[in-house]
């Protein structure tokens, strides 16, 4: 599992003293086990593709952080930020391309949005865009 990763990851980078590291890796483990809790109040469990989501989450709060510093012109924390986003970016799947979506959309029978939709939410989830998904099935009909 991704958060087993993390977890190995956190410890070398503790053991290299890597702090860095170790603040976006303890983010994650915090987020993980939060998101956890509630899925266990609920009889669920968090797999990988729950993992990708906290992940693609904590990669756009990250660019949203890099860009408030960058305003007040703080470089070493946009360096900072954009080391962390580069650690975590390593255990996302490699994303649908629009050309990618537009095949498996042709291999639909029913191609209504909806449709489409939920069948991407529910077989490709945390591998494209939600939004790509749907700005390419707005060009395709």
């Amino acid at each position: 599992m991704i958060i087993d990763e993390i977890k190995k990851q956190n410890m070398i980078a503790l053991k290299e003293k890597n702090t860095n590291a170790r603040s976006i890796y303890s983010v994650l483990m915090s987020k993980y086990m939060a998101a956890t809790i509630e899925a266990r109040a609920k009889c669920e469990t968090i797999g990988d593709p729950e993992m990708i989501k906290i992940i693609q989450k904590t990669i756009k709060e990250l660019a949203e952080e890099a860009m408030n510093y960058q305003k007040v012109g703080n470089e070493t924390e946009v360096k900072n930020i954009q080391e962390q986003k580069a650690l975590i970016e390593t255990y996302l799947p490699k994303m649908l391309s629009e050309e990618e979506i537009r095949a498996i959309i042709d291999k639909l029978e029913d191609k209504t949005v909806p449709s489409v939709m939920r069948y991407f939410k529910e077989n490709y989830l945390g591998k494209c865009e939600m939004k790509t998904v749907s700005d390419v099935l707005k060009k395709y009909n």
